[in-house]
């Protein structure tokens, strides 16, 4: 049976995106783990600092960037790069982690209460 995640490969695949930028936390950790050999991530030291290196691959390349960041406060570190990108008309999607599902009824600092509206 295929997977949601084997699923999201195949697509990324299909559309030709196999670059991944990010800044990993432990909740993206499922992502990463037995990354595909055909797929490259680039890791940056801080968000912004990851979707700034992403916008510059689009543009560069003229293809669809993606980027991966850590749950909710990677999200803020990265809205200043995040609204850059927007200005430029980069193509980019954006992904975050979640907090443990069991820990979000307790909005721990890691969860992103409204994930659609945050940024």
């Amino acid at each position: 049976m295929t997977t949601v995640r084997d699923a999201v490969f195949e697509l990324l695949r299909a559309r030709g995106v196999t670059t991944v930028f990010g800044n990993p936390g432990s909740t993206e950790l499922p992502f990463l783990r037995d990354f595909p050999d055909d797929f490259r991530y680039v890791l940056g030291l801080q968000e912004a600092v990851a979707v700034g290196m992403a916008d510059g691959h689009a543009q560069a390349t003229g293809t669809t960037a993606l980027v991966n960041l850590h749950t909710a406060p990677g999200v803020g570190n990265a809205m200043g790069a995040v609204v850059n990108a927007a200005a430029n008309h980069t193509p980019m999607v954006i992904t975050a982690g979640q907090q443990v599902r069991a820990m979000m009824t307790m909005e721990a600092l890691l969860t992103n209460v409204d994930a659609t509206t945050l940024p």
